[in-house]
């Protein structure tokens, strides 16, 4: 079931041709209790990645399109659709915030947002919210959630929804908490898709690719071919239910690194701009560990070279590719969510 919505998918967009034409696809909203009766009808287990995601300021959105729908899944589950015997939620990284850090002094933190006032000086790293010193990033595991965004409280309550709500009326239920996904067939227009989509568009039509802050944020990328492995181990290992897990890269890329894999990757040699522009809630660094997933025997398998080629030989062959950045880059100016530093 897919509601086919903008920008992900083009207005009034068909099935996507890469689906199987003997899967049963219903054109549905997950917030609809009709549309979701007909979907969980004679079905053992379900898959729960619709998410709503952007930086538009329509905050009851990520929580009525992430958070109520699960709530919804699970309240006509425990209702009338017991048949269902393991339902996987589709969490997410956004759930730790900024994340783990190591201060000197106090040892492991967890900043809060970074204040936009130093970030208008473009003073970029987070502080220890002890003694305000400097901080080391860390890596985050599950039993952390800190998350200071709209997206990241509605993938947090969607997460607690599946482990809690699941485990009281016996509804077995893992959650995956995927850190920046990319791979082929990931929409070049949606401006959430990450940095790989921005700087594909960017570079694949001769314009150099735009990095905010200095380029230094750290990030963890994992490509969807890991990301399928991942995610269909709870059907063979009941001892993952009501848990959560990291579905990350194991490798930290800073910004800059990775607009150079790209343009490498596409062939033209575009050096960044760096006009020292930020996006307003956005984590500095971000890193998970997937200790915990590499235990039921999963592992990194994919390079992120190779990601990035799979990536861009597809974008690049898609019809109606274009420098989609541009437009996602005025929006956000005129929302207020993308800012300019004056140091």
């Amino acid at each position: 079931m897919d509601l086919l919505a903008p920008p992900v998918h083009v207005a009034g967009a068909r099935v996507p041709e890469y689906v199987p034409g003997e899967v049963e696809f219903i054109h549905g909203d997950v917030r609809d209790p009709q549309c979701m009766r007909r979907a969980l009808r004679d079905v053992q287990v379900v898959y729960h990645m619709a998410a709503y995601q952007d930086y538009l300021p329509d905050f009851s959105t990520f929580f009525t399109t992430n958070a109520a729908s699960t709530a919804l899944l699970y309240e006509l589950i425990a209702a009338d659709f017991r048949t269902v015997d393991l339902v996987v939620v589709a969490s997410s990284q956004a759930v730790y915030g900024e994340g783990r850090y190591q201060c000197p002094v106090d040892g492991p933190v967890c900043p809060g947002p970074r204040e936009e006032s130093r970030l208008m000086r473009g003073d970029w790293e987070p502080r220890c919210p002890r003694c305000a010193g400097p901080v080391v990033p860390g890596w985050s595991d599950e039993s952390l959630m800190h998350p200071h965004t709209p997206y990241g409280l509605s993938k947090r309550d969607q997460d607690e929804i599946a482990m809690i709500v699941g485990r009281r009326y016996q509804i077995p239920s893992v959650a995956l908490r995927y850190s920046i996904v990319q791979g082929p067939r990931q929409s070049f227009r949606n401006a959430y898709s990450g940095a790989l989509r921005t700087f594909t568009v960017q570079i694949g039509t001769g314009a150099p690719p735009v990095v905010y802050e200095d380029g230094l944020q750290l990030r963890d990328y994992v490509g969807i071919r890991d990301v399928i492995t991942a995610t269909l181990l709870p059907l063979d290992r009941p001892g993952m239910r009501y848990r959560a897990f990291n579905v990350g890269g194991n490798c930290s890329v800073t910004v800059l690194e990775l607009a150079a894999i790209v343009a490498q990757a596409i062939g033209r040699s575009l050096a960044p701009l760096i006009p020292g522009v930020f996006r307003v809630g956005d984590a500095r660094h971000s890193r998970s560990d997937v200790s915990a997933l590499v235990t039921e025997g999963w592992q990194v398998r994919q390079s992120l070279a190779e990601v990035v080629r799979e990536y861009t030989e597809w974008a690049l062959a898609s019809p109606g590719f274009h420098n989609a950045a541009q437009d996602a880059h005025s929006r956000m100016r005129h929302l207020g969510i993308l800012q300019a530093a004056n140091p």
